[in-house]
Parts: C-alpha cells; structure tokens; sequence
C-alpha cells in the first residue's frame, strides 16, 4: 500500500478522535482541536515530510540558497530577522548584513527629520505588501491617538481614492513614502504621478517623496534623487517585506520597538532550525490543512481575531497564503488540492454574521482562533467568546441546546493565545505564519515565492487598454 493509499484508507476509518497538541512558549500558547486528524495521518504525513527532504529545504531558506527555483533567486526576508537576532546565525554575507541594519537604523532616524519640517501627514503609495504589512504594524501596535503623524495609505487606481484622501491636506504638511519592490506597478505608478502634481503646487519634490524599492534606478527614472531612496535586497518578495524598509510608516510610529518586533520574527526562526517541540507544532498545522483540504472537503479556513487591535491580521493572512500556495498543483505530488480559501475578521463582529453558517450551515470549513491572554482581565466577555467559541465550533454543544438550535460541531479550530500584544510577540506570530506556510508549499512541492496568476491580470489589464485606445 503507497502513502496515498495509506492516507485514504485511515481517512475512511476516522472517528470523532482529535489529535491534541499543546505548545507554549514565552510569546505564544497553541491548543489543537482538530477532529478526525489523528496520530496516525501526522506519522503518515511526517514520513513524506521526511522522504521530500523538507528539512534541508528549510536550511537551504536560511542559507540564502536559490529556493525560489522559478526566478532563480534566494528568498532573504528573514535576513532583517537574523541580524538583529540575540543568536544571529550570520548565514549571508557580512556586505548584506550591515547594508540591512544600516536600513532601519535610517529609517528609525527619519522620524525626527520629519518632525523638524512640520510634516503631520504620512501617505504611503503602495499596494499588496506594500500596504499589508506596514498597515497591520500601524493598526496592531499603535493607538491612533497617541500616533506621531496622520497616517494615509493610497492604493489607486480609483481617482476617487486620491481625490478624498489626499486633496483635503496641506501640501507643505504632507510627506509621501512609495513603497514599490519593482517600481512597474500600474496602481503606484498612477498614484505618484498624481501625488508628484499635487504636492508640487507648494512643495519641492525631493523634501517631500521617498523611495523604498529593490530598483533604485528605476526610481531614479521618476525623479528621485540617491539620498531619497531606501534599497532593500530584490531575493525579497513583496508579501514577506514587512521586515524591511518597506515598513517604513510603521517604523516612524515604532522606532526601535520595531527592533523588538525582529527579535520576535528571529526567536521562531532558530525555534524552527533546532527546536522539535516547536517542529511538531508548525507540522501539525502544515499537515492538518493539507490533509482538511485534500482529504476531508475542507478547502476553507476562517481566521477569527478575539483581539480588536489584530482585525488586519487576516488581511496580512490571507495575501501570505493564497498568494504563496494558491497554485496549480504539482503534477508529480498526491496532493491535488493547494492553498486554502482564507477570509475573517473580528470575531465578536463575526458573530453576529457569518458564524450562523459556521454553527448551522452546510458549508464545510476550519478556524484558526486568536485571542490574548491578557484579556482575562482586561477584556473578560471578548476572552470569554474565544474559548467558548473554539469549543463550539470543533466540537458543538450535546445539552442545553433544542434540536432547532442545535449547532454542527465540525469546524477544526487552532487555538492561538499571544500571552500580550507586543512588538516581540506579534514577530514571531507573523514568522510562524510564514513557516506555516513555506512548510506547506514544501509538502505541496510548489513554489511560495512567485506569483505569475498576479502577473497575467497586469499583461491583460494593459493589453486592454493598449487596444482600447487606453
């Protein structure tokens, strides 16, 4: 009997059991109820984790090596991690390492540059990571009212967008952060050149605009001058850069807690290098997604933030995943099914929504669950809704409930209790939910790093225009 043999023989055999895990570390707790995935489906999928040699493929991530087989490069996110790590394991070149710490030193001291000239407003041109990252470290570790500046972010290509957003400030008050990887992206294209005439009628260019990009000359093209461009390796993909400079509103705001954020992102990685009980736990995610999807019908994954202040983080998810490992699968793998459909949001607000489909509906799904254990004293009803729910949702209710009100109890969930919402603690969240998923593309044998689906809409959308007279 081959594995996938295996897999659907002990599919067919399921019973009610959950496989459970505990995990805890000083950032994070994880309790799993996962009904029907049991002992024997992890031992089955650790086997081929084993046999496709992901082990070395998480090594040769770090070592900077060319994982990204289709554009023949490394992947460096980690790399702002590993310099600023207690433990750095120095696995790039001395050259890079300093370049990136000089990065977020400049960016750290920008603030004050900023301040001197009256700027209130910061807008940042920019869309996809972006705008993901940067928006989610804004919104999760920062009170608005305590913010140094008016944060604006301005994706286009709605004209609308600019002309309520933007036409209401103060040039001379106004500075503009582009955040662009290729600097050819239609929607940021569009935006500077409305952002450059606008500012312009009171403003010069170069005291006003900065760039943060893999291509500076293609900035420079544009008109931005060296001292207003802020490089970051090009082996970084746009939906992994909120480590880098492209975090460069939230580092304004952050300063060097955004180094603490790092320090959090860099904990997970060595935990994922040479820690087993940390292993087990990102394989179990791994494998019961895969299996939930492939196995059980499960292709969608609902994330349920019990924490207003983290309701973006399922924005930042959702492009993580369906843009990493939302690909045609492997014709070589016994996987037919990749990424999971992701969507969520608060989950108190969810309740009154779509949780009557999640409790009564026919439609199939998982969670993912996330709550802070501060909140047991703070936030007593909204901690007291994530526990009830969890159970509610995996494992439903056998008394107090009439028959009409009885709920399905077949929704997997994950259990994610940050111990406080810090800078620290959300890093290594973020860093875990990228092991997560590079782990799944490795079982899934695809690659996470590119994004050619992205690609064909931005050929079609000026093929159209180009024959439209556009």
């Amino acid at each position: 009997m081959n594995l996938l043999e295996s897999i659907q023989k002990e599919t067919k055999d399921i019973t009610n059991e959950s496989y459970q895990l505990s995990f805890k570390t000083n950032a994070l707790e994880y309790q799993s109820l996962l009904s029907g995935f049991n002992k024997k489906i992890f031992d089955l999928f650790n086997s081929h984790f084993n046999s496709l040699g992901i082990t070395k493929s998480i090594q040769d991530l770090f070592a900077g090596k060319k994982i990204n087989v289709t554009e023949d490069q490394s992947a460096l996110h980690h790399i702002y991690r590993d310099v600023f790590s207690e433990n750095p394991k120095k696995l790039i070149s001395d050259e890079i390492a300093v370049s990136c710490k000089e990065s977020i030193y400049e960016c750290i001291e920008l603030k004050s540059s900023l301040k001197n000239k009256g700027i209130k407003n910061i807008v940042t041109i920019g869309i996809g990571g972006s705008f993901e990252g940067p928006k989610l470290l804004i919104e999760t570790l920062t009170a608005s009212d305590k913010r140094e500046f008016n944060h604006i972010f301005l994706t286009g290509p709605d004209m609308t967008e600019f002309s309520e957003m933007i036409k209401p400030l103060n040039q001379e008050e106004t500075f503009f952060i582009v955040s662009s990887k290729s600097f050819s992206t239609d929607e940021t294209l569009q935006s500077i050149s409305l952002s450059k005439e606008w500012s312009s009628i009171k403003c010069n260019f170069d005291d006003h605009f900065i760039a943060v990009t893999s291509q500076p000359e293609k900035a420079k093209e544009i008109g931005f001058s060296n001292h207003n461009i802020i490089q970051f390796p090009n082996e970084i993909g746009g939906r992994y850069s909120m480590w880098s400079p492209i975090s460069l509103p939230a580092i304004l705001e952050l300063g060097e807690e955004f180094i603490d954020f790092l320090k959090g992102g860099a904990e997970a990685d060595n935990q994922l290098l040479e820690d087993k009980s940390y292993q087990e736990f990102i394989k179990t995610l791994c494998f019961s997604d895969i299996w939930y999807n492939n196995f059980v019908n499960k292709g969608t994954r609902v994330l349920l933030m019990y924490s207003w202040k983290m309701r973006f983080f399922k924005d930042y998810a959702q492009q993580l995943e369906m843009e990493s490992i939302g690909k045609q699968p492997n014709i070589n793998s016994i996987f037919k099914k990749t990424g999971q459909v992701i969507f969520g949001g608060f989950g108190s607000t969810a309740q009154h929504s779509y949780f009557q489909l999640l409790h009564q509906g026919t439609a199939s799904a998982c969670a993912d669950i996330f709550t802070i254990a501060d909140n047991q004293e703070t936030n007593e009803l909204l901690f007291a809704q994530s526990q009830a729910q969890s159970n509610l949702l995996a494992n439903g209710a056998s008394s107090d409930l009439k028959d009409f009100e009885k709920v399905n109890g077949n929704i997997p969930t994950n259990l994610f209790t940050l111990t406080s919402l810090n800078p620290y603690n959300l890093g290594y969240l973020i860093a875990t939910w990228e092991h997560r998923t590079f782990i799944t593309s490795q079982m899934l044998e695809i690659n996470p790093f590119d994004q050619y689906g992205v690609s064909a809409g931005k050929i079609f959308t000026k093929k159209y225009l180009e024959e439209n007279g556009g």
